[in-house]
């Protein structure tokens, strides 16, 4: 490593604190502005060479403490293929094509195979496994490697043959210049002979019929965290679909959501419930039986309540995702007038109202 680099930090325009995202940021914007295939001015290479090395290293935990601690002589252990091991330049720009090829036409060696994509899948659980927590099954189909050819497609014994149309990279690229050829653009498309997998296989597995892949059912166990929260989700590495480059496999993305309950709403941490009680009990109070999720408790109306009255029954809640302590049960009370009087209850009214306002006539 050459002493005479600029500091990374520097070449990035980024603070020695920045987070991973501020670097990503960063090395994303300088890269596709600085770009050979974009940039035409003298020194573009090598400026996209020092972009793209500054992030290699920053964007590494091991490396950028290395280099934080000791300078370009902490790396003096990396070659230059150790720095950009594990750095796929083209899952930063999607589609366009600026860092796949960059990366063996520049730093030699070859780019890590695209993992397999992602699936999301959404489970319903309930309040009081919220406020438990423990382990939910999840039930996914997802695709495998097929067990007869072992994921290559081919019949037994035979092996696929790397597709001539695209010499065995899965795409089509065709440039062409713009702006008075100032501006080269590349457009990338699938292969239309081996359909992006970039071989061919002419004697097909009977079991997959030369796709390489089965379909499978698969249980999984998925632990909940208590608190956890509507929408919030959770990760599961290696459950997603197989990569078809040969690299990993990619995630499963398990999205929360909350089954109702005809008990309680919840706000965050804390439920509500409501609980309807006679106007004699309204003004007279008394003792209420009331449901949570840790069982039936004994709630004390005081006399006098008020419609609408709220009382907190504290740390009957749920508990607090990330953080201690649960939250609260609130307790609405609607009262609930007669609908219809007998004689002796409308006796009763009446020489109730003639107690409180003196004698008047229905």
């Amino acid at each position: 490593m050459s002493e005479e680099r600029r500091d990374y930090y520097e070449v990035l325009g980024v603070a020695k604190d920045a987070d991973q995202k501020t670097i990503r940021d960063a090395f994303r914007t300088l890269a596709l502005k600085h770009h050979p295939d974009r940039d035409k001015s003298v020194g573009a290479e090598e400026k996209f060479k020092e972009i793209a090395e500054a992030y290699a290293v920053l964007s590494d935990p091991q490396k950028r403490t290395e280099y934080d601690n000791l300078g370009f002589a902490g790396l003096s252990g990396f070659s230059r293929k150790d720095l950009f091991d594990g750095i796929d330049l083209g899952d930063l720009f999607g589609g366009y094509d600026f860092g796949a090829g960059i990366f063996d036409r520049f730093f030699g060696g070859r780019r890590r195979s695209r993992h397999g994509a992602n699936l999301e899948v959404q489970l319903a659980v309930s309040l009081e496994r919220i406020a438990k927590g423990g382990e939910e099954k999840v039930f996914i189909r997802r695709k495998a490697p097929c067990g007869a050819c072992g994921g290559s497609g081919a019949e037994r014994g035979t092996r696929p043959e790397s597709c001539r149309e695209c010499h065995g990279t899965g795409q089509i690229r065709k440039s062409r210049q713009e702006n008075r050829g100032d501006v080269l653009i590349q457009e990338i498309s699938t292969c239309p002979v081996c359909h992006g997998r970039g071989v061919i296989v002419e004697k097909p597995c009977a079991v997959c019929g030369g796709s390489g892949e089965v379909e499978q059912d698969e249980t999984l166990a998925v632990s909940i965290p208590m608190g956890i929260e509507e929408g919030m989700t959770l990760k599961v590495s290696g459950k997603g679909m197989p990569s078809r480059e040969g690299g990993p496999p990619g995630d499963l993305y398990v999205v929360i959501r909350i089954l109702p309950d005809e008990r309680f709403e919840r706000d965050g941490a804390d439920l509500w419930h409501v609980e309807s009680i006679p106007v004699t009990d309204a003004v007279l109070g008394t003792e209420l039986s009331v449901s949570t999720l840790d069982g039936e408790i004994k709630v004390t109306v005081p006399p006098g309540a008020q419609p609408e009255s709220v009382l907190r029954l504290k740390g009957k809640g749920l508990p607090r995702f990330g953080s201690r302590g649960k939250g609260d049960l609130y307790l609405k009370l609607k009262v609930r007038l007669p609908g219809h009087l007998s004689r002796e209850e409308r006796l009763l009214y009446e020489k109730l109202r003639v107690m409180t306002h003196g004698n008047r006539t229905a």
